[in-house]
């Protein structure tokens, strides 16, 4: 048995990015680029005005009130370039390139103007300005060839916007892993079946569909596997053919059913570590392939289940995808909102909600009857990591806390 960062440690010697390729934006959001978004120019690539107003010589204002000769105008997008002489200013709109004779922008609420704008009126400017202002500097934002965004990001929206401003229409990002989920039990049914006093709904599959769909990965769900080894070995073998990655769930203990680890053999596959120092979820298995696939073995428990899938495979998930490594696992400092007791000696993961506390974010554990308490997780944000070895957590100390949701 191992602990929980000699685990990770194992799964990262095994996952890699994977392949990349172009793609447009909307179908590479979600994400991980790469290759580097660069900007192709300046940005802004001239001198634009921040206000609409009149662009003037900062030096023929230095006594107000007085007048200007009106002798143009510039809007957004037009490539006039009005000459500005002395003691004459120029209407100018917000973006529009400040014509280069101009150093000031002056809001249009500072002046007066005499007629409808006309080249030759006068313009009075009520207000002392000074050089430089309301103007959006040339390479202000970022200078030709600067990275904007960096390999390894994951793309959202703002960042549409930034390859749309440098002519980025089809960034390079890997592609994300494909995910089959099978859950294991003779005990099982689908949430549409009815059930016997010794059967269970299967909610594992449904819930790490939902959580895999939540972080853009796509999925397929097999239906509950019954213990039987020649079905098993079937049912696996199909799910690993049609996908990079396998979640199985239960049969991954030691009883007489738990035929999953064998089932991983005949097909194939090597397992790199079979339990895990943590509570919940100690039966947790991790397995490779030679073609480069892996299977994440979870616990039949659904609080079992879900910190497997948030400690151990969605991180891979991220990995495979192209997440830096030392990215894949988000974890939030906050204070302890009320005192934690603790028991045992392996890592444990406190199920726990964010809370407002005297102005801040603090972790709040959730009460919690076992890794079967489900109705409790849906109550939870997260878990609290506590530190090994540990009996007692005190209000307000700093503590670990790994969000459920997808902020990777």
């Amino acid at each position: 048995m191992i602990d929980a960062e000699q685990a990770w440690k194992c799964i990262l010697e095994h996952v890699r990015p994977g392949a990349s390729g172009r793609r447009p934006f909307l179908t590479a959001l979600h994400h991980y680029l790469a290759v580097p978004v660069t900007a192709d120019r300046d940005i802004p690539a001239c001198n634009r005005a921040a206000m609409d107003g009149y662009a003037v010589r900062a030096n023929d204002l230095t006594s107000v009130p007085t007048s200007l000769t009106l002798a143009g105008e510039v809007a957004a997008g037009s490539p006039s370039q009005p000459a500005i002489a002395a003691g004459a200013c120029v209407r100018i709109f917000t973006g529009a390139a400040v014509p280069p004779d101009a150093d000031t922008v002056v809001m249009q609420e500072d002046t007066t103007a005499e007629g409808a704008g006309a080249p030759g009126e006068r313009v009075e400017f009520l207000q002392p300005v000074e050089a430089g202002r309301h103007i959006f500097r040339r390479g202000e934002n970022a200078r030709e060839g600067d990275i904007l965004v960096p390999a390894g990001t994951r793309l959202n929206a703002a960042h549409a916007g930034i390859c749309a401003t440098v002519g980025c229409d089809h960034p390079e990002v890997h592609d994300r892993p494909s995910v089959a989920i099978m859950a294991t039990g003779t005990e099982l049914k689908s949430a549409s079946q009815a059930v016997d006093r010794h059967e269970i709904r299967d909610s594992n599959g449904p819930m790490l569909e939902a959580a895999l769909t939540q972080s853009a990965f796509a999925c397929i769900r097999h239906g509950a596997v019954p213990d039987d080894l020649d079905t098993l070995l079937a049912a696996f073998q199909a799910a690993l053919a049609e996908s990079d990655v396998v979640l199985v769930t239960g049969g991954v203990s030691v009883g007489k059913y738990d035929l999953v680890p064998e089932v991983i053999q005949l097909a194939g596959g090597e397992i790199c570590y079979h339990g895990v120092r943590i509570k919940p979820g100690k039966p947790q298995l991790f397995a490779s392939f030679p073609d480069g696939k892996c299977v994440f073995g979870l616990p039949g428990n659904p609080l079992s289940v879900m910190t497997g899938l948030q400690e151990f495979a969605l991180p891979a998930l991220r990995r495979l995808a192209g997440c830096p490594a030392d990215s894949c696992r988000p974890v939030l400092r906050l204070p302890l909102a009320a005192d934690l007791a603790l028991k045992g000696k392996r890592q444990q993961y406190v199920m726990a909600r964010l809370v407002e506390q005297d102005g801040l974010t603090a972790a709040e554990a959730v009460r919690c009857a076992g890794s079967s308490d489900l109705v409790a997780a849906a109550h939870a944000d997260g878990a609290i990591v506590a530190p090994v070895g540990a009996r007692e957590l005190r209000s307000g100390d700093i503590i670990a806390f790994r969000p459920w949701g997808d902020v990777a």
